[in-house]
C-alpha cells in the first residue's frame, strides 16, 4: 500500500479507507455510501481531551451531534469519554437509546418546545443550555411543576462576529440565538434565574460560529464571558462554576484551507482564562467546549457512483453522480468546496476537467465544480472526502430518493452504521386518499 495525495492506496490503484478498499466497501453496501473511519474520530477526540489534561484544567468535551447523529456514533463518543451536545428531542432520543450516560447530555436550541423540555427533565439530563427568556418561563412552570431542580447554562452573543460564512456565524448581535451580552438581556436572564429554588445556573455559554481557522475570536469571547462572570461575582457573589466556548473549530476540506490543530485551539482559549482569573479573585472554572465538525467532517468520505457525462464545448464537462443535494446541500446551500478522487483509478493522472453534477432536477445541483480527475467512465467510484460532517445530517428526500447507508470502518474492519432507505421506507409515512371527489 502507498500513498498518493496522503491518500493509501493499494496495489490494484484503489482507495483505501480504514484499510479497506473503497471499491469492496462501494460493491458490498452500494452507493451513495458515507464511510466513516473511526480511528481519525477517535484521534480527533482524544487530542481535544488531552489537551485540557496536560494543562491539568477540568473540563468537558462535548460532541456538537448535530454534524451527524446515530446511535452507533452517539456509542463512539461515549467510548471515547465524550460528552454530548443535542439540539431535538430526536438527538435527545436517539442518545437515550444508544444507552449514552444522561449526566453528560446538553440540550441545545432557540426553541426549545414544552414537550422537549420535559424530556430532558424526565430523563434527568445533565444541562439545558437556556436561549431566551421563553424558555426560562417554561423551564421555571415545569421545574416547580414537577418539583424538579434542573442544572442550566445561559447561551449569550458577545458580539464576536467570526470569519466564515454569513449562515453559520453565531456569535454576532444580529444572531437568532442567546442573550445579547451589550443591551443588557444576559444580566437580566442572570437576575430572573441565579436564586431560583429549582434552577442551578452553572454558567454562561456562547458559539461564535463554524469552519474558523484562527484563535482571536475564542480569544474575545472568552474574555467578554470570564469578565461578566467576575462582574456577578462582586457584585452578587455568585460564583459560575462553567465557561463554555462553543465549538466552530474549522476542518481541511480543499487545499486551500489552513485549520489548526485542536491543541491550539485549546490552549490559546486556557491561557486567556487563566491570565483573567489571575488577575481577579475569581476561581477558575471548568472549560467546556463543542467539537462536531473537527471531530467527524474530515473522517467521513462519500462514494458515489459515475453515471453520465456531458460535455458542453469550452463551457464544461458534467459528470453526474447517483447522489447530490440530496445527500450533500453544503455546496447549493452556501458554496461549500470540496476534494474528490476516482477511487479506482488512484494510479492515473488527472487528465480532464470536469464538474460533478448531482442527479436532483436542480441546475444548483453540482458537488463541485471546476476538478482535474482522470478520464472518467459509467460505473467508476467518486470518493468525496471530508462529507463527515452535516452531509447526512442534512440529507433529505427530495425528488424521493432514498438516504444512503453510512458505514464505520476501522483497523480492516467495517460495519452497517445506517442502513439505506428502501423505495417501501419513503412511503411508510403516506396515507391513501380518503375523500370523495364532489
Amino acid at each position: 500500500m502507498v500513498l498518493v495525495s496522503q491518500h493509501a492506496v493499494n496495489e490494484k490503484g484503489h482507495l483505501m479507507i480504514g484499510g479497506i478498499d473503497s471499491l469492496e466497501l462501494a460493491k458490498t453496501y452500494g452507493t451513495p455510501l458515507f464511510v466513516y473511519d473511526l480511528s481519525l474520530i477517535r484521534e480527533r477526540a482524544h487530542a481535544f481531551i488531552q489537551t485540557f489534561r496536560d494543562q491539568h484544567i477540568s473540563a468537558q468535551v462535548a460532541y456538537a451531534s448535530k454534524a451527524f447523529s446515530s446511535v452507533a456514533m452517539y456509542q463512539v463518543m461515549q467510548q471515547e469519554n465524550l460528552s454530548l451536545d443535542v439540539v431535538s428531542a430526536g438527538e435527545l432520543f436517539t442518545a437515550i437509546k444508544a444507552g449514552f450516560p444522561v449526566e453528560r447530555i446538553h440540550f441545545h436550541g432557540n426553541n426549545k418546545s414544552k414537550e422537549e423540555l420535559l424530556l430532558a427533565l424526565e430523563h434527568n439530563i445533565g444541562c439545558i443550555v437556556v436561549d431566551n427568556f421563553y424558555e426560562i418561563e417554561l423551564l421555571k412552570m415545569l421545574t416547580v411543576t414537577h418539583k424538579q431542580k434542573v442544572k442550566i447554562l445561559l447561551r449569550v452573543t458577545p458580539g464576536v462576529e467570526a470569519h466564515t460564512h454569513d449562515y453559520i456565524t453565531t456569535g454576532q448581535q444580529d444572531s437568532k440565538f442567546g442573550f445579547d451580552l451589550l443591551n443588557g438581556q444576559a444580566d437580566q436572564a442572570f437576575l430572573d434565574v441565579y436564586q431560583d429554588e429549582y434552577i442551578q445556573l452553572l454558567g454562561l455559554h456562547c458559539h461564535i460560529g463554524s469552519q474558523i481557522f484562527e484563535t482571536i475570536g475564542f480569544k474575545v469571547a472568552a474574555e467578554k464571558l470570564i469578565t461578566k462572570m467576575i462582574e456577578w461575582h462582586t457584585d452578587y457573589g455568585f460564583l459560575c462554576s462553567v465557561l463554555n466556548l462553543g465549538g466552530g473549530f474549522g476542518i481541511k476540506y480543499t487545499e486551500e484551507d489552513a485549520p489548526l490543530e485542536p491543541a491550539v485551539y485549546v490552549n490559546e482559549m486556557i491561557q486567556i482564562v487563566k491570565e483573567l482569573v489571575h488577575n481577579s479573585s475569581f476561581k477558575m472554572p471548568e472549560i467546556w467546549i463543542e467539537p462536531g465538525r473537527s471531530l467527524v467532517g474530515d473522517a467521513g468520505t462519500t462514494l458515489y457512483t459515475i453515471g453520465s457525462e456531458k460535455e458542453v464545448p469550452d463551457v464544461r464537462n458534467y459528470l453526474a453522480v447517483n447522489g447530490g443535494m440530496s445527500d450533500n446541500i453544503r455546496p447549493a446551500l452556501y458554496g461549500a468546496q470540496y476534494d474528490a478522487v476516482i477511487a479506482n483509478k488512484m494510479d492515473l493522472p488527472a487528465t480532464k476537467n470536469y464538474t460533478i453534477a448531482g442527479k436532483c432536477c436542480e441546475s444548483g445541483d453540482k458537488l463541485i465544480e471546476d476538478i482535474q480527475l482522470p478520464v472518467s467512465e459509467p460505473g467508476d467510484i467518486l470518493a468525496m472526502f471530508c462529507t463527515g460532517a452535516y452531509g447526512y445530517s442534512m440529507a433529505s428526500n427530495y425528488n424521493r430518493l432514498t438516504r444512503p447507508a453510512v458505514v464505520f470502518v476501522e483497523n480492516g474492519k467495517h460495519q452497517l452504521a445506517v442502513r439505506r432507505e428502501t423505495l417501501e421506507d419513503l412511503i411508510h409515512l403516506d396515507l391513501p386518499l380518503a375523500m370523495e371527489k364532489e
